[in-house]
């Protein structure tokens, strides 16, 4: 078997469909003044940070971001092997999500259980108004009823098929593939 890999989103495709997200959340919200972006770790935090950069473009003030590690509220807990304890990344919303419109921010929306968790998260810091979904890519094969608000592009998936999202921050380049093996 080999492995097979299609490019979905190059650099301008991730930088258009970040702006129309940007643009979409300042329309949906009637301006940003009372929303916190959350990514969630590690790429999601990236993507936030882009679209907080587009909207003080657009709305000239910068909006609320902070990210959240969603380690500890995993329902699948992921452990490093030597001492079974979890591998923490470490979570900072410097403004309080209380009574805010909290918008988290991911890469890829699958199973919807990092949303779920990232979701019982910001609940343990404060109680927002409204917490909206904001994602990439969403590829379908949900376990939970989470839909996404907010998205770059739909990509019907099998299984099989893996997203794999490329950020300048964390990869050196933008970009956004699906890999899937050939007989």
């Amino acid at each position: 078997m080999e492995t097979t890999e299609r490019v979905l989103l190059d650099e301008q495709a991730v930088r258009r469909a970040l702006t129309r997200i940007s643009h979409e959340m300042i329309e949906k919200n009637k301006g940003m003044d009372e929303c916190i972006l959350v990514g969630i770790k590690t790429r999601g935090a990236h993507i936030a940070n882009r679209i907080a950069e587009q909207i003080e473009k657009i709305e000239g003030r910068p909006v609320a971001v902070g990210e959240v590690d969603i380690t500890l509220y995993r329902d699948d807990l992921s452990h490093r092997s030597q001492n079974e304890e979890p591998e923490l990344k470490g979570t900072s919303i410097p403004h309080t999500v209380k009574d805010k419109r909290v918008i988290l921010v991911d890469d890829v929306l699958y199973t919807g259980r990092t949303v779920r968790a990232a979701m019982d998260a910001v609940m343990d810091v404060g109680r927002p108004s409204l917490i909206q979904l904001a994602v990439l890519v969403d590829r379908g094969h949900r376990e939970l009823p989470i839909r996404p608000d907010y998205i770059g592009k739909n990509v019907p998936t099998s299984k099989d098929e893996i997203i794999a999202v490329k950020l300048k921050e964390s990869d050196q380049a933008d970009e956004v593939s699906i890999r899937y093996q050939t007989s």
